[in-house]
């Protein structure tokens, strides 16, 4: 594949933003006959059992001292935050929900900052700052925007974002010498179990009685396979073409496609919304900015 072409590029990262910002309408689908404990525990599982030959393909490459940081990278990168917004998604809608993913950048660089020895130029703690500003504003709830009408179950999505946020920076500052491909499938390894035997050990029989599970488990299989796993190797190999700002600027286009499931699936959408999203992606835009001149 022509990765180090341009318009290939670009089309690598419309497609991983359709895949990633379709993942939270799948999501809601999976939630109508499971529970978000076992929407999160299938998830990981078939993400897992998709990557499984690469995982042992790598398995004899790896060395004592990546055992921690990859548990991190699957931890903090994919499993906790699966549950994060499971659970957040049988409370607020998925197009805000996939608002609020944008923090991913924001929180990155502030934690980054707080605990990874990272310089922030004046523009990016002002982006840091709208970026916060955003997220307050998403998390008020109604029509009105008041801290009285705060969405707890929004909270939910912000803790995934900080765990990607430590998961990147753990990432770039242990894991390094290992391949992005690597990453991704030797830190499934750990994470694959315990979801498979955690959705085993719940009330999974009882799905049965649901009607059309069969076509919420279809979706869960495609949001673990092609939303966690193949996307996953999708960025990671992105990144190794082209910098990483140019893929982190998926961020900008992910809402575009969340929100257009969600009006496709009649949730509203306020000026509110679109407002503060606004500021969010602008944060984002300061954080990643680089002057003219500079590589």
């Amino acid at each position: 594949m022509p990765w180090e072409k341009k318009w290939f590029q670009f089309a690598v990262l419309l497609l991983l933003a359709f895949i990633w910002g379709s993942s939270f309408i799948l999501m809601k689908i999976g939630l109508k006959s499971f529970t978000s404990v076992q929407t999160a525990s299938l998830r990981i599982g078939f993400a897992s059992l998709f990557l499984l030959p690469l995982s042992v393909k790598y398995l004899k490459q790896l060395k004592r001292k990546d055992l921690l940081p990859l548990f991190i990278a699957g931890f903090l990168g994919n499993f906790l935050p699966a549950f994060l917004f499971t659970k957040a998604q049988t409370r607020i809608d998925s197009a805000l929900a996939g608002m609020l993913n944008s923090l991913t950048p924001v929180f990155t660089m502030l934690v980054g900052l707080l605990f990874f020895k990272l310089k922030v130029k004046g523009r990016q703690f002002i982006g840091i700052s709208l970026g916060l500003l955003g997220a307050l504003g998403l998390i008020t709830s109604g029509k009105d925007v008041a801290l009285s009408n705060i969405n707890s179950y929004a909270f939910f999505i912000v803790l995934a974002t900080i765990c990607y946020a430590f998961n990147i920076n753990v990432v770039k500052s242990f894991l390094g010498h290992l391949s992005g491909v690597k990453i991704t499938a030797l830190s499934f390894l750990f994470i694959g179990p315990p979801a498979i035997i955690n959705f085993f050990m719940s009330d999974w029989q009882s799905v049965g009685m649901s009607f059309d599970w069969q076509w919420h488990l279809a979706a869960l299989a495609v949001l673990g396979i092609m939303g966690t796993a193949i996307a996953m190797l999708m960025m990671n190999t992105l990144i190794g073409y082209a910098s990483p700002v140019f893929a982190s600027s998926v961020t900008y286009v992910i809402p575009i496609f969340a929100i257009s499931w969600g009006v496709f699936d009649g949730e509203i959408i306020t000026a509110f919304h679109l407002l503060f999203m606004g500021v969010v992606l602008i944060g984002v835009y300061l954080i990643n900015r680089k002057k003219k001149g500079c590589r």
